[in-house]
This record gives structure tokens, C-alpha cells and sequence, in this order.
């Protein structure tokens, strides 16, 4: 069974709605999910994982507690034992133009710093209304299409996770 760490920081509650209809993607897809909020996780749990899917509130970007905690990860980085891993990003804020792609964009940029492979969203009539490429969003409100999003990140990541497991060991 592959592990996912699910990685996030949520300050008014959109943040962690996401992650349980992330959770809940990871799940039906087979995957065991290693739920961490910023504020428990170690780096060590990201060696304990097959994928990471992580989130942050869009405060115009992420928040300065989850950059912190990438920041400790740095080594990591160096020595590329994320490499070749699957990761996706999702983001929750209340206004549309606060800047989620930034965020997201933001998110991704750590990850493929990590060399890990970056899993996005493929287009759909529900993105018109939620989501992105990038990653699942919400925007006010958690809506039942941004936690449709949010599944279908959770068992995408999931999926590549068993496929590129056997090769990455």
C-alpha cells in the first residue's frame, strides 16, 4: 500500500476541508494517508511517504509557518531523496483574486525544488467553477465541486504513487 503524506496549514478551517476531501481521494484510491498540519509534521515524515500532497491557506501566498517548515527540509534537498516522488498542491482562501495560482505556483515551486514529480488537475467542466491545473482550490467557501477537486488530487497523486513506486526503489 502506498503512503501519502498530507501536508498542510490551515488558519480559518477552508484549509483543513480540503484536506479531508483530499484524505478521502487518497483513500478510495487504495492509499494510506499520514495526515500531518504543519505544526506536527517532521521532515522525517516526508521519508516515510511514496507522495505528498500539500496545502496552504492563500494568504497571497503561503504562510510563513509552512515556508519555515520547507525551509528545515533542506537537507532534503541536497541529498534528492524526494526525487522522482509525486506531490500536488491545493489552497484555500476567501476571494478568487487573492492569488490562489500564485499560491499554488508558490507550493509546486518547493516541490519541484525537491525533484519530485508534480501531479496537477486535468481540465474538466468542474474547473470552470473550482479548481485549476495546479491544484484544487476553494474560494469563500468549500463547495462539493472544490471537494470533488480535492479527491480527484488525492487519488491522482495516489495512483502515481503505486505506479512509480517499483522504480524509485
Amino acid at each position: 500500500m502506498v503512503r501519502i503524506l498530507l501536508l498542510y496549514d490551515s488558519r480559518g478551517g477552508l484549509t483543513a476541508r480540503l484536506a479531508d476531501a483530499v484524505e478521502a481521494g487518497i483513500r478510495s484510491a487504495g492509499g494510506a494517508c499520514l495526515r500531518r498540519t504543519v505544526e506536527a509534521a517532521t521532515p522525517a515524515d516526508l521519508l516515510a511517504c511514496d507522495g505528498l500532497i500539500v496545502g496552504s491557506p492563500n494568504w497571497s501566498g503561503i504562510t510563513g509557518r509552512l515556508k519555515e517548515w520547507f525551509d528545515a527540509s533542506g537537507d532534503l534537498w541536497e541529498t534528492g531523496e524526494l526525487a522522482g516522488r509525486p506531490a500536488g498542491a491545493f489552497t484555500a482562501g476567501l476571494s478568487r483574486s487573492a492569488g490562489t495560482e500564485a499560491t499554488l505556483l508558490q507550493l509546486l515551486h518547493l516541490l519541484l525544488s525537491h525533484g519530485m514529480v508534480v501531479v496537477g488537475l486535468p481540465w474538466s467542466e468542474r474547473m470552470q467553477r473550482s479548481g485549476s491545473y495546479y491544484g484544487a482550490t476553494a474560494h469563500g467557501e468549500v463547495t462539493a465541486d472544490d471537494e470533488a477537486q480535492a479527491s480527484l488530487l488525492g487519488a491522482r497523486v495516489t495512483d502515481i504513487a503505486r505506479r512509480l513506486r517499483p522504480s524509485r526503489r
